[in-house]
């Protein structure tokens, strides 16, 4: 029996299994005991990965839309041939900027950059990812702060921490893996605080829950900024030295009123007094936070006001501490930096005529083939797609009309489109069904790569099964549009992942995310690697942070204090519409769309069917709802979705939360931005109920 180590392609945390395979068959799946990220634990989707994508009969050739709604099965070549042709024939038409690709985290990195060289640098398209979605709030707030998109920890700061916050985060459900660490860190003192807006299974796990209303995270963090600044719980010399800008900030929060604390925040002023004095005390304080606060209308701010109290309380750069920011996809790091929502590999900048000559240079082609200014952000491609301007998009192992915002928005878009390609595992996705062309693709399990997790540790995905006649990688697809597309010479040295990615890691040298040092062979060893690793360097601790040096990737190589004034909420609740729903993941064995999680008999037996909706006990007892119920929720959109009620506590009256795995989830959110990142406001609807 053959041993295989592979990574798990599933969610940031990016475990590390052992694939036990004989006769082609895999016969068991491990956690890798000694993989520094996950230590021999998984969680339910890890381990059954060999159900999930070996149990179904998936297409192996592509399927073409005929005039009256069939699919019919083509030959490859007849798929790149259409592809071109009509790709080439509406850029012709059109020009190149209305022609659209929407990539993924869950590709790997030589994917990305692959497709980014054939539809970013050959065709000229708009190019963005799925990771727009989750990450882009934490990108621009790292940018903007730190000078580079640069999560500073390793995940080992959570077992050095005495003072562990969660911010709009749950890893119980969202992240085990990550909460595993949590558990094996030895301090029995050590203080669990969870602020969020509903009773979640972290805050219930928590020393310290601060249940907050509803987007006042904002309000929050400057009181609390306000509070410690006024106490004189700041690090001074860590400021004087190695900061920037916090004369301004330390004035900017003077204006929040502890007076309208409770009214705006739901919090009182003894909750601040409360948490103001465990995070002074704390030795080593980590901040961290995820998706309820990447997904607002001022999310960016939100995350900086997070950078902000670690680095002004000097809790950042040592062992136990940072503004750790956790990502969602297996690959969304990867994402960030090759070729999606970033810009030139390994997050350059396009307008930068230095960094275009030098990874030019790097990956061998004229830098005049790079765009000249960034992609077009996923929701503009949507906006411009529904005004008819852009008339073809690709996407690429995402399912956009389920996990887009307001996603029946989505659904109308690509009734305008001239050409619609879906590249996927799976042909029956809500986005697989819309599509002109399906082109069908092999799973993780067969594939070869490399991804960047949560805590920028570069690590193998290897083949752990063999193609069947007809099978294709992303990459092979990808490659092949490439061909039928003419780019000719322009493939040259991009044959392989392993060539892919020796460009991609010349075009890291001298970044903040060298790579250099990294290459298949020391990958093989099975540890991975975390960034920034460079060409002859020794690696001699395998969990390793950012900012130890006190040295930041600005101009003058410090952090900078950002902040602005708190929004007005640009849908505030009415007396129409008086509820607010949340959204976010359900249980640990679902992930995202549930195209996936489905394989799995035991998350079948346990979650429900129906999409269902969380409702507190008192306001069941106020309108008369019961457990088991069913009723239609009404957004301020006017959109309408039926879910069945579950009565809890763990909720005020005032909101409800259902699952983001149900497509009846998203017909009621709406199209509502961060001003920077683009990334949508997820976390806040008004709504109302109608009894059934």
């Amino acid at each position: 029996m053959k041993i295989i180590q592979s990574t798990c392609n599933y969610c940031s945390i990016a475990c590390n299994m052992d694939f036990y395979v004989e006769d082609g068959k895999i016969k068991k799946v491990i956690p890798t005991e000694k993989y520094p990220v996950n230590k021999g634990f998984s969680c339910i989707k890890g381990l059954n990965l060999d159900k999930q994508q070996t149990i179904r009969n998936f297409p192996k050739y592509p399927l073409l839309k005929q005039e009256d709604g069939t699919r019919k099965q083509i030959a490859w070549e007849e798929a790149y041939s259409i592809f071109s042709k009509k790709m080439k024939s509406i850029v012709e038409k059109y020009g190149c900027e209305n022609v659209a690709c929407i990539s993924t985290g869950q590709l790997t990195l030589e994917d990305m950059s692959l497709v980014g060289h054939v539809f970013r640098n050959y065709i000229g398209g708009q190019l963005d990812g799925n990771t727009r979605l989750c990450m882009a709030t934490s990108v621009v707030a790292h940018k903007q702060s730190f000078g580079f998109d640069s999560p500073p920890y390793t995940l080992n700061d959570l077992e050095l921490s005495d003072v562990i916050v969660f911010i709009g985060a749950n890893p119980i459900v969202a992240h085990p893996i990550l909460w595993d660490r949590v558990k094996r860190n030895k301090d029995k003192n050590k203080k669990i605080v969870t602020i969020d807006i509903r009773r979640s299974e972290t805050a219930k796990n928590s020393n310290y829950f601060y249940e907050i209303k509803p987007k006042s995270d904002l309000q929050v963090l400057y009181i609390l900024a306000k509070y410690l600044i006024e106490k004189g719980w700041v690090d001074e010399e860590y400021i004087q030295k190695h900061t920037e800008n916090y004369a301004e900030f330390k004035e900017h929060v003077k204006k929040y009123k502890y007076e309208s604390l409770q009214e705006k925040t739901g919090i009182c002023f003894s909750d601040i007094e409360e948490l103001g004095k465990l995070i002074h005390e704390g030795k080593k304080v980590s901040f961290w936070w995820t998706m309820g606060i990447n997904q607002g209308y001022q999310a960016v701010r939100t995350a900086q006001a997070i950078i902000n109290l670690a680095v002004m309380t000097g809790n950042i750069g040592k062992p136990g501490t940072g503004a750790n920011s956790i990502t969602g996809q297996c690959n969304a790091m990867g994402s960030r930096l090759f070729s999606n929502s970033t810009g030139l590999y390994g997050g350059g900048d396009y307008a930068d005529e230095l960094k275009r000559k030098k990874i030019g240079e790097a990956i061998g082609v004229d830098p005049n083939i790079f765009p000249k200014g960034p992609t077009l952000p996923y929701n503009v491609i949507i906006e411009k797609i529904i005004s008819g301007e852009i008339k073809a998009l690709w996407i690429l192992c995402t399912n956009p009309r389920h996990s887009w915002i307001n996603n029946t928005e989505f659904q109308e878009a690509v009734k305008k489109l001239e050409l619609f390609v879906v590249q996927d595992l799976y042909d029956d996705t809500d986005s697989s069904l819309l599509a002109d062309l399906y082109l069908p693709v092999a799973s993780g399990l067969k594939k070869d790569g490399t991804i960047i997790n949560t805590e920028r540790r570069v690590s193998r995905i290897k083949p752990v099964l063999q193609k069947a006649d007809g099978e294709k990688t992303d990459f092979e697809v990808i490659y092949e549009i490439g061909k039928a597309l003419g780019m000719g010479d322009l493939l040259e040295g991009w044959e392989t992942p392993e060539k892919v990615f020796d460009k991609m890691v010349k075009a890291t040298k001298d970044s903040p995310c060298d790579m250099t040092g990294i290459n298949y062979k020391n990958l093989d060893e099975g540890y991975g690697i975390q960034w920034p690793f460079k060409k002859g360097e020794i690696l001699e601790n395998n969990e390793r942070r950012l900012f130890e040096n006190n040295e930041y990737y600005t101009p003058n190589k410090k952090v900078k204090f950002i902040f602005e004034d708190i929004l007005e909420n640009p849908t505030p609740t009415t007396e129409k519409y008086p509820y607010i729903l949340d959204t976010g993941r359900g249980t640990v064995g679902q992930w995202h769309t549930q195209t996936r999680t489905r394989e799995i008999n035991y998350v079948n037996d346990t979650v429900p069917k129906l999409p269902y909706i969380y409702i507190s006990k008192e306001l069941g007892e106020e309108q008369g709802i019961k457990t088991g119920d069913e009723i239609l929720i009404e957004s301020i959109n006017e959109r309408v979705s039926r879910f069945k009620v579950l009565l809890t506590e763990d909720l005020s009256k005032e909101v409800m939360f259902s699952p983001l795995h149900y497509i009846e989830t998203n017909n009621l959110t709406l199209s509502i931005y961060d001003t920077y990142s683009k990334e949508p406001s997820y976390k806040y609807t008004p709504i109302k109920i109608i009894k059934v």
